[in-house]
């Protein structure tokens, strides 16, 4: 079996959890023996799509009157799409009905987690079936590196004994970034850091206004990959990552498996593999995230981070490979028949 996996836009999606998702897709079918293509162009024998753009539909279209085999995969639902960029509100109807077309048209949806899956599953229109199969973490990109921490510290110039919390995402109101602010003020000995990008032309004023009256303890870097962040991974304190919805946050995965505490909002796509006290913190406004996070910072987290590491384990890509074509088998085997 050949699998294109393909995705709309893909030079521009590269930062993007729906980019580093594809790029775990053919990591996962290639450890497991499986060829894989980006190209359309190419030769293949099943197709994975990840976008929901026209000409991701226009191409599902195509590959259906083909007879191949293909799989859509739920990275986006409507309650995603909300609070993300400026002018979102103006574009939700589209996005809606592009989300609509191919959902409804598609033979078979895979999707991160059971709480996207029931989201999907509950879509006007939507009656193919549907199937929770995680992004999955890359566990040996995540191994503690004393030079990659060294990188991490030499980069922000961290201090011996320099108390560290971090958070990922791209500038949306929606990754909870206002509120990672605010609880940054309340913790000015305490140094703050998220990564992440995004042009201003498409950024949201109320994220524009919160990121110019931060505080002095929060850096706000922009996108930085490679060693630097991997260091941050390895040696923050915690990860503080206070998103609003998710379908299911590779950056969550990325800190269970560094073994670093990890600290996020009480919402539903974390039920029921997340467990608050058992393998992560868990906070429903920011009084409870300062209280969290004190706590974290002076405390032995050691078990919630073994059994955090567990649920990375769980998820790691040559098992992911394993479930996708164990997947693209019964999809294949449905289609002939």
């Amino acid at each position: 079996m050949k699998v294109l996996l393909y995705q709309e836009g893909r030079k521009y999606l590269g930062v993007s959890g729906i980019g580093r998702a594809l790029k775990h897709q053919q990591k996962a079918l290639n450890i497991n023996g499986i060829e894989t293509t980006f190209d359309r162009r190419d030769t293949y024998d099943f197709v994975h799509i990840n976008t929901i753009f026209p000409e991701s539909y226009r191409f599902l279209r195509k590959c259906q009157k083909k007879h191949i085999p293909v799989v859509v995969h739920g990275h986006s639902t409507y309650e995603d799409f909300r609070n993300s960029f400026r002018g979102w509100k103006l574009m939700e109807p589209i996005f809606n009905i592009l989300l609509k077309r191919i959902y409804q048209h598609a033979d078979f949806i895979i999707t991160p987690t059971p709480y996207s899956k029931n989201l999907i599953e509950n879509y006007k229109g939507v009656k193919c079936p549907v199937k929770a199969i995680s992004n999955g973490i890359i566990l040996e990109d995540y191994k503690y590196n004393e030079q990659k921490v060294q990188d991490f510290k030499n980069y922000f110039k961290i201090k011996p004994n320099q108390k560290v919390v971090i958070g990922v995402g791209l500038l949306f109101e929606r990754k909870g970034l206002i509120d990672f602010i605010e609880v940054a003020k309340s913790m000015p000995d305490v140094t703050f850091i998220w990564f992440g990008n995004l042009q201003k032309s498409l950024t949201q004023f109320k994220i524009l206004k919160a990121m110019k009256e931060k505080p002095s303890n929060v850096i706000l870097p922009g996108y930085i990959s490679g060693d630097v962040i991997k260091g941050a991974f390895s040696s923050a304190n915690a990860m503080f990552f206070p998103s609003y919805e998710e379908t299911e946050g590779i950056v969550v995965l990325e800190a269970l498996a560094s073994r670093l505490p990890l600290i996020v909002r009480d919402i539903g796509v974390y039920k029921p593999w997340l467990e608050n006290g058992v393998n992560c913190y868990v906070g429903k406004n920011n009084d409870e995230f300062i209280q969290i996070i004190q706590k974290t910072l002076n405390s032995d987290n050691s078990k919630i981070i073994d059994n955090g590491y567990k649920v990375a384990e769980e998820r790691s890509i040559d098992k992911i490979g394993k479930e996708l074509i164990d997947t693209y088998k019964e999809v294949e085997k449905n289609f002939k028949d």
